[in-house]
C-alpha cells in the first residue's frame, strides 16, 4: 500500500491548511517527498525554532502566509492554486489558550473550518477534503473506555467543544451540500487523532515540548496531572492514516464519508508520568516536578480511542507502540541539538516508518 500511496500523489495539487505547524510541516514534507504539487496555508510559524523553518519547507512547496478568516486570501490561493485535495489542520488547538481566548478559538477553528468548507465548495477543483479534528471532541465521562465515533460529542473546555462544534459543522455540511451525487462538491471526512508527539513540536503547554524546554534550561519539568492517560502516537500514524482516508475519498465508489478515530492499541496507552519517565531513560537526563493543577482549567483524566473503525474500513493501523513513539520522538531533539541535517534525519524517519509499515502489513 505506501507504494501505491506514493505514487497516488505524484504530481497531485494538495492544499494543507496549518502547513506551518507541527503536523502540517511533517505532512508537506511526505506529501512533497511523494512527488505531490504542494501549497500550504496558514499564519507564520508560531514558535521559535520551527520544524517549518528547520525542514526549509518554504523553498519546497508553495507558502501562502495568511489566516483561514481572510476570506478573500482564502478563495484566491483555492480560484489559483486549484486543489484536488485539501488536508484542513489549521486550528488554535491549545487547551490552555482556549481559557484565556475562547472567542478566538471559536473564531479560527469553527467559523475558520467553514470559511476553508467554502472556499473548496466553490472553487469546484476539489475532489477529496480532510477535515482534523480531535479526540478530544467527545463528551468524555472519564471512565476507562474506549470512545468510538457515534459516541456523543461534547468538550469540557473551549477548544474541546469547539472541536466537536466542527464535528456538527462538518456533518451538517456534508449533509446540506455534499451528500446529493449530482450538485456534490467533493467528498469529506473528519480526522480524529489521539495525542500526537514527535521531533519538532515546541508548542506551549504540551508534553513534550515542556520536556525538552526542561532540558534546555536544567530545570525540572512540571506535571500537573501525572497520572492523566492518553493515546500517544507516534506523528507520522495519524498523518499516514489522512493520506489513506484521502485517496480513498478521492478515488473510491464506496462511501468513506464520516469520522474516523486514530490513535494507539487500547492495550498500549501510557500516563504521563510514564511518558516523561521513557523520555528522561531515553535522553540520559531530566528530572521532575509535581505542582497543584489550576482547578479552574479542567482537564481531562483518562481518554482512550476505539479505532477498529480505521482499522476495518480503511485497513490503517499502529505501527509503533506507544514506548517506540517516545524514543523515536527524543532521539529526533537529540539529534537535533547534535547538530544533524535534520532534513535528512527526517526523511529517514519517513522512509523508515514506510518500511515498518509494509513489513507489519506484508
Amino acid at each position: 500500500m505506501v507504494k501505491y500511496m506514493l505514487e497516488f500523489y505524484k504530481n497531485k495539487k494538495v492544499l494543507i491548511t496549518g502547513h506551518t505547524g507541527f503536523k502540517g510541516s511533517w505532512l508537506a514534507l511526505w506529501l512533497n517527498k511523494a512527488g505531490a504539487n504542494v501549497c500550504g496555508y496558514a499564519l507564520a510559524p508560531q514558535t521559535e525554532p520551527s520544524l517549518f523553518d528547520i525542514l526549509n519547507l518554504s523553498s519546497k512547496i508553495k507558502s501562502i502566509i495568511a489566516d483561514i478568516n481572510e476570506q478573500d486570501a482564502l478563495s484566491n490561493t483555492f480560484e489559483e492554486f486549484k486543489p484536488e485535495i485539501v488536508f484542513h489542520l489549521a486550528a488554535q488547538p491549545l487547551v490552555r489558550k482556549s481559557y484565556m481566548e475562547p472567542v478566538l478559538t471559536y473564531k479560527t477553528n469553527v467559523m475558520g473550518t467553514l470559511n476553508v468548507l467554502e472556499a473548496a465548495r466553490i472553487s469546484g477543483s476539489v475532489k477529496a477534503f480532510v477535515n482534523v479534528t480531535t479526540d478530544k471532541c467527545y463528551e468524555n465521562i472519564e471512565q476507562n473506555c474506549c470512545y468510538k465515533e457515534s459516541d456523543r460529542l461534547g468538550g469540557y473546555d473551549m477548544y474541546s467543544s469547539s472541536k466537536a462544534c466542527v464535528e456538527i459543522l462538518s456533518s451538517s455540511y456534508r449533509r446540506s451540500f455534499l451528500d446529493n451525487a449530482q450538485t456534490a462538491a467533493f467528498q469529506m471526512a473528519t480526522a480524529r487523532a489521539g495525542n500526537v508527539i514527535g521531533g519538532g513540536d515546541w508548542a506551549c503547554d504540551r508534553l513534550v515540548p515542556d520536556f525538552i524546554r526542561s532540558i534546555e534550561s536544567g530545570n525540572p519539568i512540571s506535571l500537573r496531572h501525572p497520572e492523566a492517560i492518553r493515546p500517544w502516537q507516534f506523528v507520522l500514524e495519524p498523518l499516514w492514516g489522512y493520506l489513506i482516508l484521502a485517496e480513498k475519498l478521492y478515488n473510491s465508489s464506496d462511501d468513506f464519508t464520516g469520522a474516523y478515530n486514530f490513535g494507539p492499541e487500547a492495550d498500549n496507552v501510557l500516563s504521563v508520568l510514564q511518558v516523561v519517565d521513557l523520555m528522561i531513560s531515553t535522553f540520559g537526563k531530566g528530572s521532575i516536578n509535581i505542582e497543584n493543577p489550576d482547578e479552574k482549567m479542567h482537564e481531562a483524566g483518562i481518554l482512550r480511542l476505539d479505532i477498529s473503525k480505521s482499522k476495518n474500513k480503511l485497513l490503517w493501523k499502529p505501527v509503533y507502540t506507544a514506548k517506540q513513539a517516545v524514543k523515536k520522538t527524543v532521539e529526533w531533539y537529540k539529534n537535533y541539538y547534535d547538530g544533524v541535517n535534520m532534513v535528512d534525519y527526517s526523511l529517514n524517519q519517513l522512509n523508515s516508518f514506510e518500511e515498518d509499515w509494509n513489513g507489519k502489513n506484508s
